[in-house]
């Protein structure tokens, strides 16, 4: 058997989608092993990046993917891949323990469409299975309690570094 230290980070992009008022874009997670409790199953939109694929062109297809959004226009990135480990007790159920955990390039864009184009209940057109069961705009700094425990860090960096977006 693998030792857990010994496992890759999956490879993948994080999006902080500001609306004009500086609220962030956040879903409710449909489920998933990952989510452990009612309270933490929010989380910004994010997703693994296809072999060959550049970050910010993941991000792009991550999010419509996602939440159907394409109007969006990108205001930062941070430069360094922020990374976090799955629990060990539900490490083999994620991605069928084939990662320890992910590792992720994080932009900052502006939503500067109208929000009937939001649809996370037929994301991508329709084209693909819906992530969110609903979603919200949030206060930036309330976003490390929305999130389950060990993606606090990054989300602490996340605010920390896209505030002065707001």
């Amino acid at each position: 058997m693998t030792r857990i230290q010994d496992l890759p980070y999956r490879r993948c992009v994080g999006l902080t989608v500001l609306n004009a008022k500086g609220d962030v874009f956040i879903g409710h997670r449909t489920g998933g092993p990952e989510h452990v409790d009612l309270t933490h199953q929010w989380q910004m939109p994010q997703g693994g990046l296809d072999p060959g694929e550049e970050p910010y062109d993941c991000a792009l297809r991550e999010l419509y993917e996602e939440t159907n959004i394409k109007s969006v226009e990108r205001l930062g990135v941070i430069d360094d891949w922020l990374s976090y480990d799955i629990p060990e007790d539900i490490l083999r159920q994620a991605w069928s323990g084939k990662y320890r955990g992910q590792t992720q390039k994080w932009f900052a864009l502006r939503f500067t469409g109208d929000e009937r184009e939001i649809d996370v209940t037929r994301p991508g057109g329709g084209k693909h299975k819906p992530e969110f069961l609903t979603w919200r705009w949030e206060k930036m700094e309330n976003l490390p309690g929305l999130v389950v425990p060990f993606k606090r860090k990054v989300y602490e960096r996340v605010v920390k570094e896209f505030s002065k977006l707001v």
